[in-house]
């Protein structure tokens, strides 16, 4: 196998990390009831979500907000749908969410409820995304396409009015919109000043990814900046010289959908709380002078993401089945219930866990069909999805582009938790994007209230600094450091006099080679 070696102290292209189906009883048709009323299809609440996805893919790249973006544009066209209905009941109108209310006054019977369902929904999403689109660095293309969507329904985007006392659905719309933009300028995200940290500060100074190793780092257990000549922001966006600062360190406090009281936990630094849902507990730490239990599994972890940018290789020869019949389906039971379980969970050195894949396609009653690829071409096109490149909606909006393709799928029967009746096109669009909007702002709520308190490092920091120090495997060898990198044969080494790595002197001789990939460059 060719070996490609990269010295630590020259660029690194290592990335900030981040039982069988059901079977059918026979072979028969399928009969699909029509739903009871007709609606647009793809339906107005469709419509919206397209051009908030959109809006996403041309905005700075913040996954935080553009969760919360998602959730509040699918809350407030389910309160418009919900207006209109006997039994639903509305997220925010006409409730007090978190010590907020939002007014709401009884509607009077509507002769065509889908239409007002229609009006009032596209005027609530097309007032909130204007309001939360306005400085995007594309608010001129999208806010004129918000304007577009509104002049091809005939809606006159001239009613702003909020009162909606004649049954006024724009108006209701309006109201809905102005509830939710006065609920997210209160709900703990900072809004009024772009989201911005209001206490979080890093205790590391700057990383220069282009500079050799990370002279700068003094604490390995928390996060470090990284400073660029050029930054260019995941969406595409050029910044300039740039320090981007920890994205959303605070935003635990940002005021969730569903998560409890019994979920949540308080910490304090520096005289500010810093909001945490289920706590997973301090990552592992390392000590980088006498080492121990919690020194070697962060050894182990970041090592791990070292080991693995080699399988970004696609010239390497390994081939990998990637379908479900041999990736996913893992064993619930056997997940790691902590940080020392993990070795055993992931294959260090080959990839992947011990997920087992499906049996049968449960369509066709018979096995997948293998799929194989190169590791290198799998494994880079699951990076480069979720670290989201140019025109990416972020991965909160990931998940709302995959439940649009389901949703667009022949054989999906649109059936609410697949009983009952078979719900219209905007109904089920309603319902599914309020749901799935608010498990993504909860997940960001809590994934990132547990990023800003732990305040943990990344891995391009650790993997650098650690391998400035040198090696932890072998006291007998050159370059040993109890907080070194752990070595392993073909992926970590220490270089050796008059190997080409070496340079023409022996200056780098005894330093940490890892074998990883080089970048998109070097794609063959």
């Amino acid at each position: 196998m060719n070996k490609t070696f990269l010295l630590l102290v020259l660029p690194c292209f290592l990335i900030s990390c981040g039982g069988d189906s059901t079977k059918p009883s026979e072979d028969k048709e399928i009969v699909v009831e029509q739903p009871l009323t007709e609606d647009v299809n793809p339906s107005i609440a469709r419509q919206w979500n397209d051009l908030l996805l959109e809006s996403i893919r041309t905005d700075y790249a913040r996954p935080t907000v553009h969760s919360r973006n998602l959730f509040h544009v699918s809350a407030v066209m389910y309160d418009a749908w919900a207006a209109y209905d006997d039994v639903a009941k509305p997220f925010l109108l006409g409730r007090t969410v978190s010590d907020f209310n939002c007014s709401h006054s009884s509607l009077a019977e509507v002769e065509d409820v889908i239409a007002a369902r229609n009006e009032a929904l596209s005027f609530a999403s097309y007032r909130l995304l204007t309001h939360r689109f306005a400085q995007s660095p594309a608010a001129e293309k999208i806010l004129a396409d918000y304007d577009q969507l509104m002049q091809d329904l005939n809606y006159d985007t001239a009613k702003i009015s909020t009162d909606y006392s004649d049954n006024s659905p724009a108006a209701l719309g309006n109201h809905i919109a102005q509830c939710m933009i006065d609920f997210g300028l209160q709900d703990g995200s900072n809004e009024e000043n772009l989201y911005a940290n209001v206490n979080y500060s890093p205790v590391n100074e700057a990383l220069s990814p282009l500079l050799g190793g990370n002279p700068n780092i003094t604490d390995f257990n928390r996060w470090q900046p990284l400073s660029f000549d050029n930054f260019i922001d995941q969406s595409g966006n050029v910044i300039g010289n740039n320090t981007p600062e920890f994205l959303g360190a605070e935003w635990g406090q940002v005021i969730p959908f569903a998560l409890s009281k019994s979920d949540k936990q308080v910490y304090q630094r520096d005289n500010f709380d810093y909001v945490v849902y289920h706590d997973p507990s301090e990552p592992p730490q390392l000590d980088i002078i006498n080492g121990g239990e919690s020194s070697d599994e962060y050894k182990w972890g970041f090592a791990l993401v070292a080991l693995w940018s080699s399988h970004l290789d696609p010239s390497d020869g390994v081939m990998w089945d990637i379908s479900p019949g041999a990736i996913g389906n893992t064993n619930i039971q056997s997940y790691p219930q902590n940080h020392a379980q993990l070795r055993g969970f992931y294959n260090a050195l080959e990839g992947g866990d011990p997920s087992m894949g499906h049996a049968l396609n449960p369509i066709t009653n018979e096995p997948y069909e293998p799929q194989i690829v190169p590791r290198g071409d799998y494994t880079r096109v699951l990076a480069e999805f979720w670290a989201d490149g140019p025109d990416s909606e972020t991965p909160p909006g990931h998940w709302f582009t995959i439940l649009n393709k389901v949703n667009d799928d022949a054989n999906l029967i649109k059936r609410f938790a697949g009983e009952g009746d078979i719900l219209g096109a905007l109904e089920w669009d309603v319902k599914s994007y309020f749901m799935l909007g608010g498990a993504m702002h909860d997940s960001a709520v809590t994934a990132w209230g547990i990023k800003g308190w732990y305040d943990y490092i990344r891995p391009v920091s650790s993997i650098r600094g650690m391998g400035d120090l040198g090696q932890s495997s072998d006291k007998s060898l050159a370059s040993y450091h109890v907080g070194g990198l752990p070595l392993e044969e073909g992926f970590i080494e220490i270089v050796e006099a008059g190997e080409p790595l070496a340079g023409s002197i022996n200056q780098h001789a005894g330093k940490i080679k890892i074998r990883g990939w080089r970048g998109p460059d070097y794609v063959r």
